[in-house]
């Protein structure tokens, strides 16, 4: 008992000396607010410590560990008795439950059980280690950004897997950690030009912030400078009007200068989302994940802030994950899956996810590339997802493949920048009647309010320079040209707010690029401008 008082009175006595001298230099901080800062900081990294042990023990032997994720679901299998619940055996596991893609299980189970949008299945192993590291390797590529007052989240969502209870809520976030409201989020974050990281769920999550910032910014300004909430600040309320005068390029640099770095989940379809706010609003800023969500559960681990955005490892524990193999750009349906330890560098493979909630082995459509390797387990690129793919006469237009081709067409449409975009094949909005069945897409824009013949012409030219198939189908007549829609301000939002309460939806919420539904379709078609 003596050590341990002598242990925490060495803990807390240099905080304390700290605190005495800065309450001697009337610092704004309370001497509380900094003891409990620095001991959740302390707290913190003892248990990334400890993550990072059990990370690096689990990778090195990432077969026997892959063998203890199985058995942990297996004995948490929900539902009937499972005959596989007392066996670890890869083949007698693989036999007995066959591969099941995700649309499939949810129409199968009706009410999306494996897929559930408020399932507590992110609050797992692979969760607290994205959490907890994710947090000691972005404070230590970005010094000072957990510091007090130093980070702000401005959607209700946090970009954070795991939701750590107090040592977090004692590390600087500015503003109420619960709130659920944005604009009180957006508002607190506003008063605080100190700030050095921005905080959303997700990229597509914040453009919506941004671009409400933009559009009510003299409604903004007015609650800053009447002190609602908090206390009046008509100087800060005369920088954030300046700041949107000047546009939106580099405007969360003007609004807070020390700002380093966003943080935001990685799910599907948020590609997009980055590159906007890269090169408009948060120009000149890094972005970092902590990991990559896909529906079922943390299926990535970011480990390194500073190095390219999108290298995730594949972590061991729970969910269980195979690897299925890819040849040839189509899926091979009677290929075996591979565990982690056997994946190959270069080559691409889909996702498989099995968890306790349902034991089904799942084909989440989610591609992946091999780039490397830490210890035995693989640190891939997501490359696509199969779902997002567009076929109007067998010629499967890949996600990856469609937005190359769009971003390139924009590339050469003056001034435009593309906030973000959708597409419906259109049998599902019987607009192909009378001509050849053909791509319906619906585009957001900055810097560019009408679009010109000349210019919807060039998204397909860029669809037949990128895939040869189409091209042929173009050459023949048996594909009519793409049909590019410009919509307004806030119909992609309108889209995800359809999107939220419907019960396939995964959490966090991917994006989806490609509509099969006819009442989501109408949603955009509904908001066309030009």
């Amino acid at each position: 008992m003596l050590l341990l008082l002598l242990f925490l009175l060495l803990l807390l006595l240099p905080p304390l000396v700290m605190l005495w001298w800065w309450h001697s230099q009337d610092a704004r901080l309370s001497w509380l607010v900094c003891l409990q800062h620095r001991v959740a900081w302390r707290v913190l990294c003892w248990a990334a410590a400890w993550q990072q042990k059990r990370l690096e023990q689990s990778t090195l032997h990432a077969g026997q560990s892959q063998q203890q994720a199985l058995r942990w679901c297996l004995q948490r299998a929900q539902g009937p008795c499972c005959p596989l619940r007392g066996s670890t055996d890869i083949s007698t596991f693989r036999n007995h439950l066959p591969l099941t893609k995700a649309s499939q299980v949810q129409e199968e189970e009706g009410r999306g059980q494996v897929l559930p949008p408020t399932s507590n299945q992110y609050c797992g192993e692979a969760s607290l280690q994205a959490t907890l590291l994710g947090l000691v390797a972005l404070n230590k590529a970005y010094p000072e950004v957990l510091a007090p007052g130093g980070t702000a989240r401005v959607t209700p969502s946090s970009p954070w897997p795991y939701p750590l209870p107090w040592p977090w809520h004692a590390l600087g976030q500015v503003g109420p950690t619960r709130a659920k409201d944005p604009g009180a989020l957006l508002l607190e974050a506003l008063r605080s030009p100190g700030l050095r990281a921005l905080e959303a769920g997700t990229a597509v999550e914040l453009l919506d912030v941004f671009v409400g910032l933009e559009a009510n910014g003299e409604e903004l300004a007015e609650a800053i400078a009447a002190g609602n909430p908090g206390a009046p600040l008509p100087g800060r309320a005369a920088e954030l009007r300046e700041a949107l005068e000047q546009g939106p390029r580099g405007l969360a640099l003007r609004l807070w200068p020390k700002l380093q770095v966003v943080v935001t989940l990685d799910a599907g379809g948020q590609a997009e989302a980055v590159t906007a706010l890269g090169a408009l609003w948060c120009q000149g800023l890094a972005f970092f994940s902590p990991a990559y969500a896909a529906s079922g559960g943390v299926v990535g681990l970011s480990l390194w802030p500073k190095q390219p955005r999108g290298l995730y490892l594949l972590p061991p524990g729970a969910p269980f994950i195979e690897l299925l193999p890819l040849k040839e750009g189509a899926q091979e349906d009677a290929a075996p899956t591979v565990l982690l330890p056997e994946a190959q560098q270069g080559k691409e493979y889909e996702l498989v996810l099995t968890d306790h909630a349902s034991l089904t082995r799942c084909r989440l459509g989610d591609v992946v590339q091999v780039v490397g390797a830490y210890n035995q387990c693989p640190v891939v690129r997501f490359i696509r997802r199969l779902g997002q793919t567009l076929s109007v006469r067998g010629e499967d237009t890949g996600e990856d493949v469609f937005s190359e081709a769009l971003g390139r067409a924009v590339g050469q449409w003056p001034g435009a920048k593309l906030l973000d975009h959708g597409c419906v094949e259109s049998s599902i909005l019987d607009s192909s009647e009378g001509s050849a069945p053909h791509y319906e897409v619906f585009v957001a824009l900055k810097g560019l309010r009408n679009l010109s013949e000349e210019n919807r012409d060039k998204l397909d030219h860029c669809l037949q320079e990128a895939s040869a198939h189409y091209k042929s189908l173009r050459f023949r007549g048996s594909v009519g040209p793409a049909q590019v829609h410009l919509v307004g301000q806030g119909a992609f939002r309108a889209l995800r707010a359809a999107l939220a309460p419907r019960p396939s939806s995964p959490f966090p919420p991917e994006m989806p690029r490609v509509l099969r539904h006819r009442e989501l379709a109408q949603i955009l078609q509904r908001r066309v401008v030009s």
